[in-house]
């Protein structure tokens, strides 16, 4: 197995098995000791892995990591929303000048898998994705039968089957939604997986440098919603290019008993903490102005792409 400072690449059967909640499958892995003893806070160690050992499934494990997040001083809500750290304006002047990472965990998450998936989604949303192999991704908006927008998702297209990224307020809508255009002879599975898996976002123009410290610099440069599969102490990790709210970032979904070490190496390399107050105050920020400084209302219809992906409105 070649070996790199961070990450290692499988080129050789792993010593140990562990159990992956994908499918059942089992992900071959080595055991990985920090060179610096126990006392430092542990690095993030990723290897790349086959995307056929990635199918999302139910873990059976505790989610722990809004209790973490509380215990550093998070605020979280009565139904799992972290609120705020007190920290709003630090939390805008790293997104700016910095690099900020944030919970998105609330947000929905749907695991669309069948030999039918690709043209069933081809259908039921606006991306061609027919044109899509495995490893892109693109946005895509759900309509309604008389053309009003429901909600623009993220989408990664995955060996097995299609994760869709939507909004908290539309995720079971959607999915009833594409569960009623489901016909007998269709080869299509939905899931909300929302539950089963966390998600963050890592946002701001010293990304890079983090990906970099952590053997994630192959994905640097790559286009929109390109995403690679990794394994992180035997737990899944997938990381796309770019966050759902910056074209500076990226978006780390993976199981949640990985969740607290990702969160804490991220947080060691320099990351601040942003709640969903502070990500609310950015997403009006970013509405107001594109990355150009042009005003949005300029383009009637990016603007209504744009409103629907940091506002996660219902519709216009």
């Amino acid at each position: 197995m070649m070996r790199m400072a961070g990450v290692s690449h499988i080129t050789a059967t792993g010593t140990a098995l562990l159990p992956c909640f994908y499918n059942g499958t089992i992900l071959r892995r080595r055991s990985l000791r920090l060179r610096n003893g126990a006392c430092r806070e542990p690095k993030l160690r990723l290897r790349c892995v086959s995307p056929s050992e990635f199918d999302f499934s139910p873990p059976p494990i505790d989610h722990d990591l809004l209790d973490t997040i509380s215990i550093g001083g998070g605020i979280v809500s009565e139904d799992g929303v972290v609120e705020s750290f007190d920290n709003d304006d630090e939390a805008l002047d790293a997104f700016d000048n910095g690099v900020v990472v944030v919970d998105l965990s609330h947000f929905g998450r749907i695991r669309v898998s069948g030999d039918d998936r690709v043209h069933f989604l081809h259908n039921q949303t606006t991306a061609n994705f027919e044109c899509l192999s495995t490893g892109q991704g693109c946005d895509t908006v759900f309509v309604t039968p008389t053309a009003r927008t429901i909600d623009i998702a993220h989408a990664w297209i995955m060996k097995n089957a299609i994760m869709l990224m939507v909004s908290p307020t539309t995720c079971q809508s959607i999915i009833e939604m594409l569960n009623k255009y489901i016909f007998f002879a269709d080869k299509v599975e939905i899931k909300d997986i929302t539950k089963q898996t966390c998600l963050f976002a890592l946002a701001g123009p010293k990304c890079n440098q983090i990906m970099s410290k952590l053997n994630l610099g192959d994905l640097i440069g790559q286009p929109y919603g390109k995403h690679q599969h990794y394994s992180f102490d035997g737990m899944p990790i997938t990381v796309g290019v770019r966050s759902l709210i910056s074209d500076e970032g990226f978006t780390m979904l993976m199981s949640p008993g990985g969740a607290v070490s990702v969160w804490k190496t991220l947080l060691s390399e320099g990351a601040v903490p942003m709640g969903s107050e502070a990500w609310e105050k950015l997403r009006v920020l970013q509405v107001l102005y594109n990355a150009e400084g042009q005003h949005l209302r300029e383009n009637s219809a990016r603007n209504s792409m744009f409103w629907k992906r940091v506002c996660g409105t219902q519709s216009l």
